[in-house]
């Protein structure tokens, strides 16, 4: 058995330090790095990339929405159009970091408000898929577990990895909890690894409403901003190889 453990980074950008990535990217095999419309800019690009080589991480796009002052993590009202054309867009910037450092950008997981409409709307799922699929149909694409994210991936032909979360709560309709909601956020470290452990080796989850929900785990997210990112990644490393459990990149 093996799974793969993905973290957003390449969040700081200017002068505005953000996230542990320098300690956080030994302990993971896939990076989820900004593209510099939620967060990032060209200078943390360039540095998160480097850093990713220099431990041989699988290097991915995180694009998000053009919403910096929100984290990505607003809801726009964009066309389908108007997706195709954010996420192409930042796939080409990453990508122009990854040529010049001699490295393959290996997988695409769109970030907060984007990823959780890609999920829910037919339309912008599709667009996001199409966008990365006419860019470059090798890339892996990451989505939540059971969503639209994945099913119109698939109908392109494109290489799917459907993700899990370690530090989200789940409705049990299997979407994530939102944030908005108080108790969204998983901040127990014991309440992580046993979610974790349960998705990977039962390909199952507890909702917030005590349902069980089953779901297919490839990738598990730890969010890079999160307070106990470090510790989450840290402990579920161990669990995991303590589990027999193997972790590789897409």
């Amino acid at each position: 058995m093996q799974i793969d453990l993905n973290c957003d980074l390449g969040e700081a950008f200017g002068n505005y330090s953000f996230g542990g990535d320098k300690d956080i990217l030994p302990l993971i095999t896939s990076a989820n790095i900004a593209c510099g419309f939620h967060a990032g800019d060209a200078n943390v690009m360039n540095e998160t990339i480097q850093l990713a080589k220099r431990h041989n991480i699988g290097i991915g796009a995180h694009p998000g929405l053009p919403d910096l002052q929100g984290f990505g993590r607003r809801k726009l009202d964009m066309s389908p159009e108007e997706v195709y054309n954010i996420v192409v867009y930042q796939l080409g910037a990453l990508n122009g970091f990854c040529q010049i450092h001699d490295v393959k950008m290996n997988h695409v997981k769109p970030h907060g408000a984007l990823y959780q409409m890609g999920a829910k709307d037919k339309s912008i799922a599709s667009a996001i898929a199409q966008a990365v699929y006419d860019f470059d149909k090798t890339l892996v694409f990451v989505g939540l577990a059971n969503t639209l994210l994945i099913s119109e991936a698939k109908k392109l032909g494109l290489k799917t990895a459907s993700e899990v979360f370690a530090d989200r709560r789940y409705e049990d309709d299997g979407q994530l909890v939102s944030r908005k909601e108080p108790d969204a956020v998983i901040s127990d470290s014991d309440e992580a690894l046993n979610q974790v452990v349960k998705m990977v080796t039962e390909n199952k989850v507890i909702s917030k409403n005590n349902k069980e929900i089953t779901l297919q785990a490839d990738t598990i997210c730890v969010h890079g901003d999160g307070a106990h990112a470090l510790e989450f990644v840290t402990k579920i490393r161990e669990k995991l190889t303590k589990e027999g459990i193997d972790i590789q990149s897409l």
